[in-house]
């Protein structure tokens, strides 16, 4: 089989492009590092350093494809909206041209659960459950690009997406490496109550979602799923685990969740001040993903993707801790 995989040098494109190659598949990895698809192309596969806002790379790279896996995207939760447009929706409008013009055997589109996000605790969301008002520009943006996919959908392109919930593991960006220097001050607070349960998802287990959408039955075609680990966690107990860990002292102090709100809401004030408006050290959306409980009801990828999550919770954090000791 050959593949696109866009957004290769990211976190989970990276993870899905070995995978495949591993795999025997033709891989074709597409990124912006230089430096991550040097290390791709020492590996052996063939690589691609484009823009996605580049129509005509985008097409030319979509050529004589049988899958494409559209893992690119611009995921933080502060930022220009233009630069999230140009990057979430016009780089998935350009995918999906490519995938037209060239017949394409099939679109696999990463979307995420931030779709669902509200400033409030929300259990077992389904996929059909009704969206809140956007709350980022990530949000907003990733919104229209499953509103692109639903019209390519319409004309005739074999798509799917998942939607996959606090990715996590060796080689992780995004979430315990923001979380772990803020454990190793010694400011964070404990923020609400300390009770609630969010889904994470190990790495790993997304990239078997990602493979099981690219030989999924026509019916799931124009779908979306939601992915996790299926097994919600305390966040708190977690962070307690780290701790431990990292022989880092635990988080005892509480704030309420109305207090860290109103703190973010004024230091948000006083970032958008700021001519180049850099990301605010605390704003109200990491408040409330540390004070609000979050899972989803992923019974529909269960049932007609057949997805079964093979990495533990405990085991995703345990291989999570060795890497991070030996890469730290």
């Amino acid at each position: 089989m050959k593949a696109l995989v866009t957004g290769a040098t990211g976190f989970l494109g990276g993870a899905l492009a070995r995978r495949l190659y591993s795999m025997g598949w033709a891989v074709t990895a597409l990124g912006r590092n230089a430096a991550k698809l040097g290390q791709l192309e020492s590996e052996g596969m063939h690589t691609l350093q484009h823009d996605l806002k580049d129509k005509k790379a985008m097409s030319d790279a979509c050529k004589d494809q049988e899958i494409v896996f559209h893992c690119a995207a611009l995921p933080s939760p502060w930022g220009n909206f233009e630069t999230f447009y140009q990057a979430n929706v016009i780089g998935t409008r350009n995918v999906i041209r490519g995938c037209e013009e060239h017949k394409e055997k099939r679109l696999v589109h990463v979307s995420t659960p931030s779709l669902y996000f509200g400033y409030a605790s929300r259990i077992n969301v389904k996929e059909t459950d009704t969206l809140p008002e956007p709350v980022s520009n990530y949000a907003a943006t990733k919104i229209l690009a499953e509103q692109e996919l639903d019209e390519a959908s319409a004309r005739g392109l074999a798509t799917i997406a998942i939607r996959p919930r606090a990715l996590f593991g060796p080689g992780d960006t995004v979430i315990f490496p923001r979380l772990i220097p803020r454990l190793q001050s010694g400011r964070l607070p404990i923020l609400g109550d300390g009770e609630n349960v969010v889904d994470l998802t190990y790495i790993d287990n997304v990239v078997d979602a990602l493979l099981l959408c690219a030989e999924s039955p026509a019916k799931t075609l124009g779908k979306k799923y939601n992915i996790s680990n299926g097994e919600p966690v305390k966040i708190w107990k977690l962070v307690e685990r780290i701790c431990a860990e990292l022989n880092l002292q635990r988080p005892k102090r509480k704030i309420s969740y109305q207090t860290a709100n109103a703190a973010a809401s004024v230091i948000e004030f006083i970032y958008r001040l700021i001519p180049t408006q850099p990301e605010p050290p605390l704003t109200r959306m990491s408040v409330s993903m540390l004070a609000h409980s979050t899972t989803l009801d992923i019974s529909a990828a269960r049932n007609e993707l057949g997805y079964k999550p093979r990495v533990s919770v405990d085991e995703g954090v345990e291989r999570f801790m060795q890497w991070w000791k030996e890469d730290h």
